[in-house]
């Protein structure tokens, strides 16, 4: 009796058994999600008597995308297990009846076709459903080198952690401890499989699928170097074939190999768009993937592009527009991130992610109103968003409406990376004059903090505590320098010497130039890019801000992302916002050379020269000749005012203000430098004194 109660138990499944295998099935990359394409293919398999047309499975798919969105957490993913389970729990499908028609008619395979698939490929093509452009598996024999695989890989996750893991919750985050003796067993086996595939497979077809569905199942479980010698396997197989490239392109990001990376999603471009009509689906992501290493190398512009692109070619799709907005705005480009995440609510009006990415650029330019009422829309749509309950705590502190903001703070709780929350509910509660409660939340920072490992961490926290109630004597210090170069006045016969125009001028343009790294681009650089081929010359003088920001890349080079992302914010803030004052997205190229040519290292009449240089690239008249138009001359010291003094009143129509007589002349390098050391007009800047300010 015992015996046929233990055979049973065997075989009775669960409710979320069947819904699990019912997800594995059709997960063909294997990446714990259900694309439009795997979650198409579920659709009409379940119902294989129902002839959908696509603009039918293009509309039900809207539909449970729409509705259970917030099961997504990654769009290039799709739908989670659990959004799946969900799916059946709320009665729109039948658990029972997809599982009995999905898996009471799999083929059956003896004990001896098992032993002797290796030697004797079996290519019987799989059931119908698994067949999609995610190259799922298609042939029985790969389909038993998988499940041979997932057994080895169980049994090694079980072995370095001694039988002490769920493999069901925790597998995909897994980290494998390299130097354990079941990880190297492991290893072997992998290799064995990868021998027998190109071995005992003779036809490519079934090699291919084989080296894919191995490679699907190592990254699956986080064995990511492996998984890329599968996929690299598979790509050597068909040079020509995208999805391979596109899993190799997928492996060097996760492992951090961005410049590889990169390469490879720019060739996975480039063999999607000769074959446009077959690739049209995978295209969006493979311009977000391109978006997201360039994110990675500090290319906001650049990563901004890409994600547009991704936004073109998927129209329902609110993904890449968010993700081009918020690149926008860590840029500073302000306008730009607030039109492309207006579109991306419009398209998707659930997007917590977009309305909250929307709060912050409002917070940026100054739109308190308009702030709160994203913030709060990202709240309504996700309760549990830690970032906009934290930000929109701290408008409501600056705003002084202490209770709503302690309310806030005390919603964000004590995560790991969220210690700023309690820290700022102390501040909020003893200002709203809340003493017992400020007492008790600020006991429960002590003892979090005392739980943090991380010296630099409690030190920050302890900082910032003391900061926040510093605040107003900051504030108060930050107008000191504002006051002092509003007494300087524009040029005139009353004009300040220009020794403590100089003087103003590098008090304003301190801060400047350490955040734009600008004074560590040495001017020969400049000079470099300035003097370069014919071509280059002939070609037309104004270029976008991502090509600008590909030049910038090269000549700060040494810079880490994150740091070279701040630079070229500070850079496109204060000076390419001013030649680009019409928002077109182009700046001229000779102009943008002149400007920050005092700004670089180098002898300052190197500097000069380099100015002189750029300007002679851009002047449209007696080209060959090393002169410029005086009006340009003119024009460029107009901007070194707009740009460097702008606390003078300056503006952009200041620029087109001329003389006649100025029109037509032309001037050589020599009467260039009069026309900056001239003392009248204001702008004799003492660029020995630029050099230092770094």
């Amino acid at each position: 009796m015992a015996s046929s109660q233990r055979s049973t138990s065997k075989t009775v499944m669960t409710r979320t058994d069947k819904v699990r295998s019912i997800f594995d099935r059709f997960d063909a990359n294997g990446d714990g999600g259900l694309s439009r394409d795997e979650m198409g293919a579920l659709v009409t398999a379940v119902k294989p008597n129902v002839k959908f047309s696509s603009d039918q499975i293009s509309t039900i798919l809207d539909e449970v995308f729409r509705s259970y969105s917030n099961f997504i957490e990654n769009p290039l993913i799709g739908l989670s297990f659990n959004g799946l389970l969900r799916i059946y729990d709320d009665g729109t499908g039948d658990v029972d009846r997809d599982y009995s028609a999905l898996f009471s008619s799999s083929p059956v395979i003896s004990t001896t076709q098992l032993n002797d698939a290796p030697k004797i490929p079996n290519l019987s093509v799989a059931a119908a459903c698994s067949k999609s452009p995610t190259h799922g598996v298609l042939y029985v024999n790969t389909r038993k080198l998988v499940e041979d695989l997932e057994i080895a890989i169980i049994r090694g996750i079980k072995g370095c952690t001694r039988g002490h893991f769920n493999v069901k919750l925790d597998y995909r985050n897994f980290v494998w401890d390299k130097n354990c003796a079941d990880f190297r067993k492991l290893l072997k086996e992998v290799r064995e499989i990868r021998v027998a595939i190109d071995r005992n497979f003779p036809r490519e077809e079934v090699t291919f699928d084989g080296h894919m569905a191995i490679g699907r199942t190592l990254q699956r479980y986080n064995l990511l170097t492996e998984a890329l010698q599968s996929f690299q396997r598979a790509a050597d197989l068909r040079p020509t074939d995208v999805w391979p490239q596109y899993e190799v392109g997928n492996c060097l990001s996760n492992l951090g190999r961005l410049d590889e990376a990169k390469v490879r999603h720019i060739l996975c471009l480039e063999l999607a768009e000769t074959n446009s009509n077959k690739w049209l689906w995978l295209l969006p992501c493979l311009h977000v993937n391109l978006g997201y290493v360039l994110k990675e190398e500090g290319m906001l512009f650049s990563a901004s592009e890409q994600y547009r692109e991704a936004a073109i070619l998927s129209p329902k799709d609110s993904k890449g527009l968010m993700l081009s907005g918020f690149a926008l705005y860590e840029v500073g480009e302000y306008r730009a991130a607030e039109k492309a995440l207006e579109e991306a609510v419009f398209r998707n009006p659930e997007d917590s992610e977009a309305h909250y990415i929307l709060g912050l650029v409002f917070r940026a330019v100054g739109e308190d109103e308009r702030t709160i009422l994203e913030f709060q829309r990202a709240i309504d749509l996700n309760p549990n968003h830690l970032d906009a309950l934290y930000n929109l705590g701290c408008l409501f502190q600056e705003m002084g409406r202490y209770h709503r903001a302690a309310e806030l703070y005390g919603r964000v709780g004590f995560p790991a990376n969220f210690w700023q929350a309690q820290a700022n509910q102390v501040v909020s509660l003893y200002r709203a004059g809340e003493i017992v409660d400020a007492t008790k939340v600020s006991k429960e920072l002590r003892k979090g903090l005392h739980k943090m490992t991380d010296a630099a961490e409690v030190y920050s926290a302890m900082r910032y505590m003391v900061d926040a109630n510093d605040h107003q004597l900051q504030k108060n210090h930050g107008g000191l320098l504002s006051s002092t170069l509003a007494k300087f006045k524009r040029a005139c016969e009353k004009t300040i010497r220009r020794e403590c125009l100089a003087d103003a001028l590098i008090r304003h343009n301190k801060e400047f130039q350490r955040n734009s790294k600008l004074h560590l681009c040495d001017v020969s650089l400049l000079s470099k890019e300035i003097c370069g081929s014919k071509e280059e010359r002939k070609a037309e003088n104004s270029t976008s801000k991502a090509a600008l920001e590909v030049i910038l890349r090269k000549w700060l080079h040494f810079l880490k992302s994150r740091v070279f992302q701040l630079a070229v914010k500070e850079i496109n803030q204060k000076i390419l916002s001013v030649l680009d004052s019409t928002a077109s997205g182009r700046v001229e190229l000779g102009m943008f050379y002149a400007v920050i040519a005092p700004t670089c290292a180098g002898e300052p009449n190197n500097c000069k020269r380099a100015a002189f240089d750029a300007l002679l690239w851009h002047s449209r008249r007696k080209k060959g000749q090393n002169v410029i138009e005086k009006v340009y001359a003119l024009k460029y010291v107009r901007y070194l005012r707009l740009i460097y003094l702008p606390s003078q009143g300056y503006s952009t129509t200041d620029l087109l203000i001329g003389h006649v007589e100025e029109e037509n002349t032309m001037i050589s390098f020599p009467e260039f430098l009069l026309i900056l050391d001239d003392d009248r007009r204001g702008c004799g800047f003492n660029w020995h004194l630029l050099q230092n300010i770094g």
